[in-house]
């Protein structure tokens, strides 16, 4: 097994990783891409060094400048941020944002109060199942209710997952459209104060809701039986979900007696609310969709909303090393984002080390996830130049 991360020898280890394993060449062209009609020089970089000095409006015009930058300043985490109309060096306090990608930022964190297995920064296979949801309902909505392509997802190197969508039309949004596209995607909604969070009122549900609880459905059963969302001590949170009191009261009668594991729990309350509704006619418009709201509450992707709706939140870097893990920001695909083995993501120390057990697999990873990068880039590269060619040609028709 890998030893205990070790921040303190980051920076002896960074200089060789960025030589031989970070993929500098496609990560340039991926920012380019990104950055058209601007240059890749009006791009902005940020490097995390050690004892977290911090560094802002860098920028780089190629490869070459990246990879002097890299070796001279060994940053513990490089960070992307917007294009600007001008190098940010240069015009940092009068610089405009021309583009950026849409993106998003999910934390296991902000599931703290409903996951059961870990909290803070501890992350374990039951509780990423939470990100596999997000991950898919996330991209199922932006490819079919918006029609984006060019979505890459990257594990965030500790508790989380970002998506970069790179379409040109993601990058060119102005803030109000991100903020749109982001309150679409939230439906979760109140502070820690607010016990429920989720009303779909009494209409026909929309499809993307329908769409994201067949998603939800698939690991519903299992979510239960891992973290217990019934247990005991779980209990009141659960039952506070429940705002008619006739029928809250039928259900915590029952289930405080029961002593069986959440799911014989959760099958019990589906007999005793669809017994409620058959009659009591009068209050099935209150409570129409609450099995609907209780499964989307507990594994609805949270957002960061305020990452997505503006421009001045830099994410961390694809291939990035995360400092506090070691671990590497790995990219991968949506589909296979159930595959994902927290254990079995690259290190700095097993893809450095030759000796370490993991070294051989972890460099399997890290080939496969740079593949996965590429493909995106040069599927990317096309993109833009047949929009190029295409906007020359509205050009000269014109």
């Amino acid at each position: 097994m890998i030893g205990e991360h070790n921040e303190n020898i980051l920076s002896d280890m960074l200089p060789t990783y960025y030589a031989r394993q970070f993929p500098q060449n496609i990560f340039c062209r991926w920012l380019a891409c990104g950055s058209s009609p601007q240059p890749l020089c009006n791009r902005e970089l940020s490097f995390t060094l050690a004892d977290d000095v911090y560094l802002r409006y860098l920028s780089i015009s190629h490869q070459k400048d990246l990879q002097t930058l890299l070796q001279k300043k060994c940053p513990h985490k490089l960070d992307v941020g917007a294009v600007y109309n001008t190098k940010p060096s240069v015009g940092r306090h009068d610089a405009v944002v021309i583009s950026r990608e849409l993106v998003f930022d999910i934390d296991l964190t902000d599931y703290d109060e409903i996951r059961t297995c870990c909290q803070e920064a501890r992350v374990c296979e039951k509780c990423w199942k939470f990100m596999v949801i997000a991950c898919e309902i996330i991209d199922k909505a932006l490819k079919d209710d918006f029609g984006f392509q060019s979505i890459l997802w990257v594990f965030s190197g500790r508790r989380g997952i970002h998506c970069w969508v790179s379409d040109y039309e993601a990058r060119t949004l102005d803030s109000p459209g991100r903020g749109a596209i982001a309150d679409y995607l939230c439906l979760i909604v109140g502070g820690e104060n607010q016990s429920k969070k989720v009303h779909l009122g009494n209409e026909n549900l929309h499809s993307s809701i329908r769409r994201a609880l067949n998603i939800i459905d698939k690991y519903f059963e299992q979510l239960l039986q891992d973290q217990e969302f019934l247990a005991t001590d779980k209990l009141n949170s659960f039952l506070k979900l429940i705002l008619d009191d006739a029928l809250k009261s039928q259900v915590e009668t029952t289930l405080k007696k029961m002593q069986e594991p959440s799911l014989n729990k959760w099958n019990t309350f589906i007999n005793i609310y669809e017994n409620y509704c058959r009659e009591n006619g009068n209050v099935i418009r209150k409570i129409k969709y609450l099995i609907e709201e209780i499964k989307i509450q507990y594994c609805y992707p949270r957002l960061d909303v305020n990452v997505t709706k503006g421009f001045n939140h830099l994410l961390k870097s694809p291939f990035s090393i995360h400092p506090k893990t070691g671990k590497v920001s790995v990219v991968f695909k949506s589909a296979n984002a159930k595959n994902l083995k927290i254990d079995e993501i690259p290190t700095i120390y097993s893809l450095l080390d030759d000796s370490v057990a993991e070294n051989n697999q972890h460099e399997t990873n890290m080939k496969a996830a740079v593949k996965i990068f590429q493909e995106l880039v040069f599927a990317l590269e096309k993109t833009e130049a047949m929009r190029k060619r295409s906007d020359a040609n509205t050009s000269l028709d014109f």
